[in-house]
């Protein structure tokens, strides 16, 4: 039975065969660390990492390549912004459609006085913008907000909520999980203080790959999560100041960074919004098919039921049937492979209308097709109606 791998929006598969290559490559020619070996292998192990700093620089219209700090994960990055950002007495706005990479560390920090207000949403995840200014207060510090939701693909205005920080004096920082390599975005023309994401969805990269770009000074009002040895200035015990040094304490993960080059490779190589436009026509395809289910009432749609403003992420619900065993019959019987369940942003469900039970999430990413579609649609009838 082949694979029919729609769960793009947890990791994106498969990946181009050079980003696979370029992790072997590495394994079984490189093997080195840089920042720390006075020889030619660790020189030119740097310079690929110093041309992904640029190309992730380029990609989201940051101030500079020393910008760019790796992380794990937008998991990490996203806790060095909140937890080296925030301080007792200060207030955060962000949106009702967060996923627990932002609300986990923002309730951890409540702990420590810092206090947080979700700014409303509609049913179909979009933001309530109009009543952003109402919610900000005197202590109002920052505004965190996903670019796109991970449950249902809404995508929020992110340039009309950069104007209102930049006008009111807010830090605007940017959750990119979902949007990164796929959506456009400028941190000058979106007024974006941060950009928080991860390597491996959108930028189709390796897992264990992630980041920040930062605008310039704001490494100035982050303390470190975490220090240690950088290679750099070992005379001193000191964190460094500048960057990237300062918040990237520790051995990266080589491997990772150059195969995720290679993904940012294969995005630069495609013309300018085609993987975007991909994604969405296979949306648009799978919506159409899913019509005639909705109104015999064997499926429930939870977002936006159109193509504006929005990825290639549709979450649906089966009235009447256990969402777990129509999941379970999809790969089981079909080879479909999706999500289930509250995909991590329980926030969001609430927003949707489909709190406590959760949906089922189809993704589409670079490399699905058309086939893809049918085959997940052909297989829906099949279940829903009883077969």
């Amino acid at each position: 039975m082949p694979r029919i791998y729609l769960d793009n929006a947890a990791t994106s598969f498969p990946k181009p065969p050079q980003v696979a290559r370029a992790v072997f490559d590495f394994m079984t020619q490189g093997g080195c660390n840089i920042n720390r070996g006075g020889y030619q292998t660790a020189y030119d192990t740097e310079e690929q990492v110093f041309d992904t700093r640029q190309l992730l620089c380029d990609l989201f219209d940051g101030p500079d390549c020393k910008n760019v700090i790796f992380t794990k994960n937008v998991t990490e990055s996203l806790n060095l912004l909140i937890k080296g950002f925030l301080h007792p007495g200060d207030h955060v706005l962000v949106s009702a459609m967060e996923h627990n990479a932002v609300m986990r560390p923002l309730v951890q920090m409540t702990g420590h006085g810092v206090e947080f207000s979700r700014i409303p949403c509609r049913a179909d995840g979009s933001l309530c913008i109009e009543q952003m200014e109402g919610m900000i207060r005197p202590n109002t510090r920052a505004v965190i907000l996903t670019h796109a939701s991970n449950v249902c693909g809404t995508v929020m205005p992110i340039r009309q909520v950069g104007e209102i920080c930049r006008r009111r004096g807010l830090r605007f920082f940017v959750d990119a999980a979902q949007t990164a390599g796929v959506l456009p975005i400028s941190m000058t023309g979106d007024f974006i203080d941060a950009v928080a994401f991860t390597g491996h969805k959108g930028l189709l990269g390796p897992q264990g790959t992630g980041g920040l770009v930062l605008a310039e000074g704001l490494e100035q009002e982050l303390d470190p999560l975490l220090s240690g040895g950088t290679g750099s200035l070992s005379h001193t015990e000191e964190i460094p100041a500048f960057l990237p040094d300062r918040f990237e304490p520790g051995t990266l993960n080589l491997p990772g960074i150059l195969g995720l080059r290679q993904g940012l490779l294969w995005l630069g190589e495609q013309p300018e919004g085609a993987v975007l436009a991909h994604e969405l026509a296979l949306t648009g395809r799978f919506l159409q098919g899913l019509a005639p289910l909705e109104a015999a009432g064997l499926v429930r749609l939870a977002g936006k039921r159109d193509l504006e403003g929005r990825t290639g992420v549709v979450a649906l619900q089966t009235p009447g049937r256990e969402m777990a065993q129509v999941a379970y019959r999809l790969d089981s019987e079909f080879g479909i492979q999706t999500r289930v369940g509250l995909h991590c942003a329980p926030s969001a469900h609430k927003s949707l209308g489909t709190w406590p039970e959760g949906t089922i999430r189809f993704s589409f990413g670079a490399f699905s097709t058309e086939a893809d579609v049918d085959a997940a649609l052909a297989a829906l009838e099949v279940i829903l109606h009883g077969a």
